[in-house]
């Protein structure tokens, strides 16, 4: 699957599935430095995802300061070939400054198998 640069950043587009609806995010950045996936709730809200009164709200920290999130398990996040069942997000409001819709972390880029290659701009699953 092909890359796009955007910002010097590499992006892509991913398909998250919840409760009998789907929604495509884009664009979605790949973040070797980003533990785990965050999702934008702007977009994620299409598929009935809202925050809950009993919902743990967690703070993540990062180069860009502190985000407010809270979890979700989604029925399945695909990223072109690769997919991903009852996979564990964080949903926050992603305000980096520049067009985002998520972050692939290292939990979905690991559990995937993922194999970047920067020289060709492109990424594989495993």
């Amino acid at each position: 699957m092909n890359l796009e640069l955007r910002h010097k950043l590499p992006f892509v587009s991913a398909l998250v599935v919840h409760q009998g609806g789907s929604v495509e995010l884009k664009p979605v950045l790949i973040d070797t430095g980003s533990a785990s996936t965050v999702l934008s709730a702007d977009v994620v809200e299409a598929v009935g995802i809202s925050p809950r009164p009993e919902d743990v709200i967690n703070k993540l920290r990062g180069i860009g300061g502190t985000e407010v999130v809270y979890m979700r398990v989604m029925d399945r996040l695909a990223v072109g070939e690769a997919s991903v069942s009852n996979f564990e997000v964080e949903i926050g409001g992603m305000d980096y400054g520049f067009e985002i819709q998520g972050i692939l972390g290292m939990d979905f880029l690991r559990q995937t198998g993922a194999v970047i290659s920067l020289k060709d701009l492109t990424v594989q699953f495993g």
